[in-house]
């Protein structure tokens, strides 16, 4: 899925402010895996008043090392796939539930750039995983225009609207 979208605060705010609002009436909570986002999820979240009771924690982890102890993925995916793939985003969100006992979880990892990115993986390819407890991974390619807070705003926006739509599904 290819976006150019511009996402500004408000919009976030917005997201984020109807995230907590279906949160705080189902009773759940929720735990950030974010690589390429550095952290820009977990803010976005607990900029809403009162998400300490459902926000649970967030983890950044930008480097093999740190996919491997914080989220649980195994050191042959991070090898054979990348960081930047499906099966990584899906062994981060997943372990990301397992290890933090939250409802859901979303995990991010990709190329926001200006450098890092190859002719297979160009700057902009995100892949964002949502999980709900019980539940199957389920893990979407995206690739976002413009600079690195463009490609990192978008990115924190799909991430919120995946986590929307996984608990009102």
């Amino acid at each position: 899925m290819s976006n150019t979208e511009i996402v500004g605060d408000t919009a976030l705010h917005e997201l984020a402010q109807s995230i907590a609002t279906v949160f705080s009436q189902r009773g759940a909570t929720l735990v950030t895996a974010e690589s390429c986002t550095g952290g820009w999820i977990a803010k976005t979240l607990t900029d809403v008043a009162g998400s300490s009771s459902w926000f649970e924690c967030g983890v950044v982890a930008y480097s093999y090392e740190a996919k491997e102890a914080l989220l649980g993925v195994r050191p042959e995916a991070l090898e054979q796939y990348g960081a930047v793939s499906r099966e990584t985003v899906i062994e981060m969100v997943s372990g990301a539930l397992a290890r933090y006992g939250a409802t859901v979880a979303v995990a991010v990892t990709g190329i926001a750039g200006p450098s890092g990115g190859t002719a297979d993986k160009p700057v902009g390819t995100v892949w964002i995983g949502w999980k709900r407890r019980g539940g199957y991974a389920h893990a979407e390619l995206f690739h976002f225009d413009g600079d690195r807070e463009s490609v990192r705003r978008q990115t924190v926006a799909a991430a919120l609207r995946g986590v929307q739509k996984i608990l009102t599904s």
